[in-house]
């Protein structure tokens, strides 16, 4: 009966979970190793700036996000007013600029002599303008640029809860004498709490994970603090070390939520059904002030980089002249294709073995995997460069084998498996999500007119899934374009993409040559992401 279960399926889907989970257990175990002279310094001087500027860099981050992107869902999902209906997709374009890329432009644009300098000069001559131009360097610098970046997780899923929450709690709100405000803060705010916790919470897993912008600005949090560990001192058990600090500061932070919300309820339990809304026209200065909220916020999120890059690009053509844009593109898509065709295909299997075998103990297994989406960059590749470095020590000099180092760290191989790991969360839930809405009657069906599990999969599952592999395949794209850690840490020796170009002219105080690969890269994303919105999201 045992031998009955454990079939192929359960056999493939227990080996990718299994595989997905090893950097995640490596972390873990970490800890108990012994580290290096370094760790004690660490203890004794760095480890408290680390945690601080970590927890201040993330409470900044999580008021500004919240406020940003609740307030604009909430003005695009309940009020009709100018430009409302374009506000509702363009400003879901700031995914389309990583933080570090914020960070470069908000650098630029404020710095003495830099292009707000150069804006006042030419309209008002000669003058002391640097002494006038506010500065966002260190910590604010990085809480707007990350802000700014990230607060579109926010916006997108606190919208959808809006866009499906009911008229009649709107309307037993005003039945008790609600105005606008209270119905906001009693009504509509706590039952999209849901939604809103989990854009925060995806904010929060990000602002961690941050390498980028924070390297940039000088910020020593635990992310810095992992990377100087590995690459400055060549101490790996310590790198591990606080990486294991940085998981566990991840974990306490949704155990406290969930125990914030105990036993609260956000279904609405209306008998009546659920009511469309109908939006609230606005006419005069309360349409003007919702078109100007949107308005400024689409311009800072996404305008405004976008024309610091395009200004430098064209003032410093030689920079652009120089850029091997076609290897860059090559290279870029490449990893692409690779991750996302690996991620999608191998995610199928996954989920259609625990929909065939319904074993619970996968369940968990593919649970515990997806996990890894919560793990900075960082940590992934550090934890993946000690599990390979491990086998290699224990298993194939014990075989007396060539090494497999070579081929697995500093190659394309390494970089498509690291991926695997940080994004098999998008590809496995996106599958599992769309497999929710498929009956297991249909599967018995199939077998009953003598389909195979094998043709089950490939002439029903699949083609019923297309919509949902575009989107996860879109996803998928937009996060490896932008993902600047692994890639700069993995990538093989003269492999360039967009971001890694990018990050080495301005980690070399290059900023005007960062720009031409900085534009480059948003205007690929910004392509992804008005396609997934086009052809799949909509409203």
């Amino acid at each position: 009966m045992l031998f009955k279960k454990f079939n192929i399926w359960y056999l493939n889907s227990f080996l990718i979970s299994a595989i997905v989970a090893i950097p995640i257990v490596t972390v873990f175990s970490s800890f108990f190793e012994s580290t290096g002279r370094y760790s004690v310094i660490i203890k004794d001087t760095f480890l408290f700036d680390y945690i601080y500027s970590s927890a201040l860099l993330l409470s900044g981050v999580l008021v500004f996000t919240f406020i940003i992107g609740v307030g604009c869902a909430y003005l695009v999902s309940f009020y009709k007013f100018p430009g409302s209906n374009f506000f509702k997709w363009a400003l879901i374009l700031s995914f389309a600029v990583p933080s570090y890329i914020y960070a470069y432009s908000l650098t630029a644009f404020f710095e003495n002599y830099g292009t707000a300098y150069s804006i006042l000069k030419n309209i008002f001559g000669d003058g002391e303008y640097n002494s006038k131009i506010p500065k966002f360097d260190e910590m604010m610098g990085a809480i707007i640029a990350i802000s700014f970046s990230l607060f579109g997780y926010v916006y997108v899923l606190t919208r959808a809860s809006f866009y499906h929450q009911s008229q009649n709690l709107i309307e037993l709100g005003k039945n008790l004498g609600f105005s606008r405000k209270k119905s906001f803060f009693k009504i509509i705010l706590p039952s999209a709490r849901p939604a809103i916790v989990a854009g925060l919470s995806l904010v929060a897993m990000e602002t961690l994970s941050d390498f980028g912008s924070v390297s940039f600005f000088g910020i020593s949090t635990l992310t810095t603090g992992i990377y100087n560990a590995w690459i400055s001192f060549d101490d790996l058990a310590l790198a591990n070390r606080l990486s294991f600090f940085l998981l566990i500061f991840i974990l306490g932070l949704f155990i406290l939520e969930n125990i914030s919300r105990r036993k609260a309820q956000y279904h609405t339990p209306v008998k009546a059904g659920f009511k469309s809304k109908s939006l609230i026209e606005l006419n005069g200065y309360k349409a003007l002030t919702a078109f100007l909220i949107c308005g400024i916020v689409f311009f800072i999120s996404f305008l405004f980089p976008v024309l610091q890059m395009l200004y430098w690009t064209i003032i410093f053509p030689k920079h652009l002249a120089d850029l091997k844009i076609t290897e860059l593109f090559l290279n870029t898509i490449l990893l692409v294709l690779l991750a996302s065709s690996v991620l999608i295909v191998f995610a199928f299997i996954s989920n259609f073995g625990n929909r065939v075998t319904k074993s619970k103990f996968l369940n968990f297994l593919t649970t515990f995997s997806i996990c890894g989406y919560a793990i900075p960059g960082v940590i992934l590749a550090v934890a993946y460069i000690s599990f390979v470095s491990w086998f290699d020590n224990n298993f194939v000099s014990f075989l007396e084998i060539k090494s497999i180092k070579s081929i697995f760290i500093g190659s394309i191989i390494g970089l498509v498996l690291v991926y695997f790991v940080r994004f098999y969360s998008l590809a496995s839930n996106g599958i599992k999500s769309g497999y929710l809405k498929i009956n297991y009657s249909i599967d018995e069906s199939s077998y009953l007119l003598g389909y195979s599990k094998l043709k089950t999969f490939l002439n029903i599952h699949v083609p019923y899934l297309k919509n949902s592999v575009l989107l996860i395949g879109i996803l998928i794209a937009i996060e490896i374009i932008k993902e600047l850690p692994i890639t700069l840490i993995l990538r093989p020796f003269n492999f360039e993409t967009f971001a890694t170009q990018a990050y080495i002219f301005a980690s070399q105080d290059l900023l005007e040559a960062a720009a031409a690969p900085s534009l480059f890269l948003i205007i690929i994303a910004s392509l992804f992401i008005l396609t997934t919105y086009r052809y799949i999201l909509k409203d």
